[in-house]
């Protein structure tokens, strides 16, 4: 009875244990007696703080400037009407409205890249130029503009594209962080943008960082999403991609 007891104390592997290497996924965790063991206790609370400090998290504003401008195109710089990190959390209606003062000039773009911080401005800070160096030199007949928005939501590149002049828009912003993902980029483009586009209009490419979508694969098919709204006059639901990128109606 003594021994029996005495085994509930030992670490318990799980039989799907080897199926951890396929993914980041919290799966076979193992048990102790009754509970989680140490070691994944101290690991989830670990990734619950790193989820945390991605939410708090600050656009390096002057580093991406600089780096933007590298690209040697227009580079445009705006806030939306949130004060701090607080008020944009609780307020997501104001990320999507540009501040009063907010002015710039016209110029009739074909596309706009805007990066925003979003939920997660480590994404954009890491994440977001390497994407732009992939994927420019392979825009070369389109005419770019390149804007960076502070505590920005998606739809803000409706407003942005109305104020500017763009056919086309593709927002790189920070997504909800996940515990296993705290620096996660996403891409959202809009075809024929402005102020009250509703998101059925839009296409994403989600899941971008280290341990998901490569930003080589995102690029691909950030490019296919380009060159097919540009022919096709639209995008959204109508507009899908498979894995082969063929369109798919």
């Amino acid at each position: 009875m003594s021994k029996q007891l005495s085994n509930k104390n030992y670490l318990q592997t799980d039989p799907w244990e080897n199926l951890r290497s396929l993914s980041k996924a919290r799966i076979a965790l193992g048990n102790s007696g009754g509970s989680l063991p140490t070691a994944a206790v101290l690991h989830f609370q670990e990734d619950h703080a790193f989820t945390k400090d991605a939410i708090y998290s600050d656009l390096k504003e002057k580093q991406l400037l600089e780096q933007l401008k590298e690209f040697q195109l227009p580079v445009y710089q705006f806030q939306t009407k949130i004060s701090d990190r607080k008020e944009y959390l609780k307020r997501p209606d104001l990320g999507k409205k540009l501040a009063e003062n907010s002015e710039a000039e016209k110029g009739n773009y074909d596309i706009l890249f805007i990066l925003t911080d979003g939920l997660a401005a480590d994404a954009i800070n890491e994440r977001a130029i390497p994407l732009l160096q992939e994927i420019l030199p392979k825009l070369s007949e389109y005419k770019i503009g390149l804007c960076l928005v502070k505590y920005g939501r998606v739809a803000i590149g409706d407003e942005i594209a109305e104020k500017i002049g763009s056919k086309f828009t593709a927002i790189l912003i920070g997504e909800r962080p996940g515990l296993s993902s705290p620096k996660s980029l996403g891409v959202y483009t809009t075809f024929h943008p402005k102020p009250g586009t509703t998101d059925e209009r839009r296409n994403c490419i989600s899941n971008i960082h280290e341990n998901g979508l490569s930003v080589e694969k995102a690029s691909e098919l950030l490019q296919y999403f380009i060159n097919e709204s540009f022919r096709r006059k639209l995008s959204g639901v109508k507009l899908k991609a498979g894995n082969d990128h063929h369109l798919e109606e």
